[in-house]
């Protein structure tokens, strides 16, 4: 039935493999908090922590395995690292988890004719810069 259809295309092993560790990683609401937070702008482990809540030494433990995964990087600054999120696929990601998210707590209907235009309901978190 689908192998009719003139596009269909299924993804490889190693894509499903690796967006699936990906989508385990962000199954977690401090790193969908620190994700969000670094979508907004680089930021410091210490920045990272008060603005999720949390110690940082967990904060730093969740950043390194969001940066083994690919979704955020880190730039050295003599002695001090300054995170970011790796690049805009991490952005969209992040947007339409929160977006499906938005749209299932307030029971709002899908986008009609499948057509999706970003709206605004997720608030921005404000920018931060360590």
């Amino acid at each position: 039935m689908h192998t009719e259809l003139p596009d269909f295309r299924m993804p490889n092993d190693e894509q499903v493999h690796l967006a699936a560790e990906g989508f385990r990683l962000l199954a977690d609401p401090t790193r969908i908090k620190i994700l969000w937070a670094l979508l907004q702008g680089e930021s410091s482990v210490a920045c990272l922590a008060e603005l999720v809540g949390a110690a940082p030494t967990a904060v730093s433990q969740h950043l390194a395995k969001l940066r083994l995964a690919g979704l955020v990087k880190g730039r050295r600054e003599g002695t001090f690292v300054h995170y970011s999120a790796a690049d805009a696929h991490v952005r969209a990601l992040l947007a339409e988890a929160l977006f499906h998210a938005d749209h299932a707590d307030r029971d709002l209907p899908d986008h009609a004719g499948g057509d999706h235009v970003p709206h605004q309901h997720v608030e921005a978190a404000p920018s931060t810069r360590a």
